[in-house]
């Protein structure tokens, strides 16, 4: 099974997503921050990261903008349960889970997500990166600018 990478400062919902996707087979290491996710980017192998959008000390967005500068061929499935009202009162709000889409990753979910959404969601970026795998040739790995 894949090789996961769980980036998410909510320490209930790492072990939550890292059960579920244990029940599947899957090895499932946790990184409590954007910036503890590159560091074991960079010195470990993943099939997958799945990140959060609001973390403290680095963001999603930047943690994804980072990840696919080192690695452009690791999928990432982005998570989050964060909304947010303009300030009119307005439901136009910024769409961060298509900010992250846009930056490069392959899927979305936002939270609360049911089990069966995480676990088809994350079937689908490994199937997805297979199948890249199948056409594309392997580039290498770059390095993190900036620092981790």
């Amino acid at each position: 099974m894949a090789r996961i990478l769980i980036a998410d400062d909510d320490r209930v919902v790492r072990a939550t997503m890292s059960y579920l996707l244990g029940t599947k087979g899957h090895e499932v290491v946790e990184a409590a921050s954007g910036r503890e996710g590159l560091a074991r980017i960079a010195s470990e192998s993943f099939d997958l990261l799945i990140v959060d959008i609001f973390m403290p000390d680095m963001d999603g967005l930047e943690t994804i903008k980072r990840v696919l500068n080192y690695n452009s061929a690791l999928p990432i499935l982005v998570v989050s349960g964060m909304t947010f009202r303009s300030s009119s009162g307005s439901d136009e709000a910024p769409d961060f889970l298509g900010m992250a889409t846009k930056l490069g990753a392959v899927q979305s979910l936002r939270k609360p997500f049911r089990a069966n959404e995480l676990l088809t969601a994350v079937e689908d970026c490994l199937n997805d990166r297979a199948a890249a795998d199948d056409v594309q040739p392997d580039h290498g790995q770059g390095s993190f600018k900036n620092g981790t």
